[in-house]
């Protein structure tokens, strides 16, 4: 193929709940006949992000279209899992004309970049360009991600311990490594909270890279879509953490799936999906949920201390009516607390 005739794909990265489902939602919905597909890599043995996708029924990205992974991170099983659902996804029939990659909350962009860079995938595909979404309200308060906290403590308790911590060090190889920067949940901000989040990105940007504001995912995805940057072409020239290091590890987090039987009372669950953040360092979590006497399944999204739920859908005929969380914290995360604080 040439240049022109490679399919364009967009990858939209960005911390554990910084906005990313919520902004390619909003992508879907409103694509103006653009054929789309999508590739989500879920962190964690439940696809939450991919099946609130599935729900959105869009006839532009119908639920063929989209492609779940959750084996890890795409950019270090490209062999394994990130080639074939390229294959599955130019096999289809009409053909794509753009597609979304959301990676996950821990993905390095440049790895995954550079991927693209396979004689497999090359001459298919192009990197249109790099998105990364970052969390306006955590940072108008100095942290890349909603609940930091834990991290401060355990720095202020011992001075040996690297201040670069790797949290802030994914951050920091996402926004160095981005096109375009959306600063989501910008109606949660002031102007003064508003500018000390951009400023904040702005300290990691090394190129003439646009932020642009967005609340609840609400941006014309003509500013996103059609690029046009080929950035596997230019991504050695963004340099980050991890340049020198042939693999890199997601060691510093945990993850673990919690079951539980259905519930009686929604925003009881939310306070203490919002406890478990404050006392036992939960980052983020995420699933759905069965109600008592509700035909709908419920969402329920926590990012630190703040939490949302809804009904997002009807429980399909025949479908498992349960509740599964998916549950991330930093490493060393104490299950046994958690599950402890959710099912009280």
């Amino acid at each position: 193929m040439t240049a022109v005739d490679r399919i364009p794909c967009t990858v939209i990265t960005g911390f554990l709940g910084a906005g990313k489902t919520t902004l390619i939602r909003n992508v879907l919905e409103n694509s103006k006949g653009k054929r789309l597909a999508l590739i989500v890599n879920e962190f964690g043995d439940v696809g939450v992000d991919g099946d609130i996708l599935k729900g959105c029924g869009v006839d532009s990205c119908p639920e063929e279209n989209i492609v779940e992974l959750a084996n890890g991170c795409i950019c270090c099983t490209v062999a394994d899992d990130f080639a074939p659902a390229i294959d599955q996804i130019l096999a289809l029939e009409p053909k794509v004309d753009h597609i979304l990659i959301e990676t996950s909350g821990l993905a390095l962009p440049k790895p995954l970049v550079q991927a693209f860079q396979w004689p497999a995938i090359k001459g298919r595909v192009t990197v249109d360009g790099v998105v990364a979404v970052v969390d306006g309200p955590a940072l108008a308060e100095g942290r890349v991600a909603s609940d930091m906290d834990a991290l401060a403590a355990q720095r202020q308790a011992d001075d040996s311990i690297d201040h670069e911590d790797p949290v802030e060090e994914v951050f920091e190889d996402q926004v160095a490594c981005a096109d375009l920067i959306i600063l989501s949940k910008s109606d949660l901000m002031d102007t003064d909270g508003a500018a000390r989040a951009r400023g904040i990105v702005e300290e990691h940007l090394r190129r003439a890279v646009k932020i642009v504001p967005s609340s609840h995912g609400n941006i014309d995805p003509s500013v996103l879509l059609g690029l046009g940057l080929a950035v596997e072409d230019d991504i050695d020239n963004r340099k980050t953490h991890h340049d020198d290091e042939l693999d890199h590890e997601h060691d510093d987090f945990d993850t673990f799936v919690l079951e539980m039987p259905a519930i009686s009372d929604p925003d009881a669950l939310a306070q203490r999906v919002a406890e478990a953040a404050e006392k036992a360092n939960v980052l983020r979590l995420k699933g759905f949920v069965h109600v008592e006497g509700k035909p709908m399944r419920l969402l329920v999204q926590g990012v630190g201390p703040r939490v949302s739920h809804y009904y997002d859908r009807e429980w399909n005929q025949g479908e498992d009516k349960r509740t599964r969380l998916v549950v991330i914290g930093l490493k060393g995360l104490d299950r046994e607390a958690v599950e402890r604080i959710l099912t009280s």
